[in-house]
């Protein structure tokens, strides 16, 4: 019978980082966690959150980079990779953020910076705002803005109707064992060409049906219509680094965002697509860490 979910003593015992590599409970989750840091302590802490169907693996290049000044923590999101639920839970956008709160509080860390990845943007600043953290944050490729018009009713429904017929994600999943399937998906609905590893651990997620549910249940709850009213409330400096061939989120869905958000900045990187910090990591932890020496209270 074939596993529906990524098991770590398998599928985790070469993933990236694995060193780093911990499980947290807290919020009735069971959380893998990676951290990294300098040697010496007290160094400002940074959040990595990634995008729907992903997990910390899309962290793999670029988190040692940013681990050289700070203390860096990545966590797989709720369903996504190897975090699993304890008792049946919402993943509404403000009950995750909710639960990654008290996962930062379980592990007594105190952000002074978070980047997050599409949806892990999103996540960030309902975080931010939901927690009053006046802290920096960096969206790469951010998911921001809903569905325009009539999409944005029926995309959820639509979502909804895959997540409650449980042969959707098998299919999905048995499709991408196939090789050379993965390779070609991330490539459409992301503009990007990320390297052979990159494509391998996101090909051992997707083949995994029980990884496939957790991204459709998360994309069946997705709201952001509350999230956009809330954007002007933002005190603190965002940068939204868009990638120019990024075919998931379109940079019309990035301006918006920034004109609501007092301190918000926008940064183009050329020739990269949504997945821009798997496809050029050095470029983008320089972008990153850019913004933090001017922003991060140290």
């Amino acid at each position: 019978m074939t596993r529906r979910y990524p098991e770590w003593t398998i599928e985790g015992q070469d993933w990236p980082n694995h060193q780093a590599s911990q499980f947290v409970e807290a919020d009735h989750y069971k959380w893998h966690v990676q951290r990294m840091g300098p040697k010496k302590a007290g160094a400002p802490v940074c959040l990595l959150l990634h995008g729907t169907g992903a997990a910390t693996h899309s962290w793999r290049d670029i988190m040692p980079l940013l681990a050289k000044d700070y203390d860096v923590i990545a966590l797989d999101l709720p369903g996504h990779g190897f975090t699993r639920p304890t008792t049946a839970r919402q993943v509404s956008l403000p009950k995750m953020a909710a639960s990654i709160g008290v996962l930062v509080e379980e592990m007594e860390a105190s952000p002074a910076l978070i980047v997050g990845h599409s949806a892990g943007a999103a996540i960030g600043i309902q975080l931010m705002l939901d927690k009053c953290w006046k802290i920096p944050l960096v969206g790469l490729n951010p998911a921001l803005m809903p569905f325009p018009g009539l999409a944005a009713k029926l995309f959820p429904q639509l979502a909804k109707m895959l997540f409650t017929n449980p042969f959707v994600s098998r299919i999905f999943a048995r499709w991408a064992r196939y090789p050379g399937e993965t390779e070609k998906f991330l490539r459409r609905s992301t503009g990007s060409r990320i390297d052979a590893a990159g494509a391998l651990y996101y090909r051992r997620l997707f083949s995994r049906s029980g990884h496939c549910d957790g991204a459709i249940r998360m994309m069946a709850n997705w709201r952001l219509e509350g999230l956009q009213r809330r954007l002007p409330d933002i005190e603190t400096p965002v940068l939204l680094v868009h990638g120019e061939k990024d075919s998931a989120i379109p940079r019309s869905a990035v301006e918006r965002p920034a004109e609501l958000i007092a301190q918000g900045t926008i940064k183009d990187v050329a020739n990269l697509g949504h997945l821009a910090h798997e496809e050029d990591p050095e470029q983008l932890a320089r972008i990153i860490l850019q913004f933090a020496k001017q922003h991060v209270k140290r």
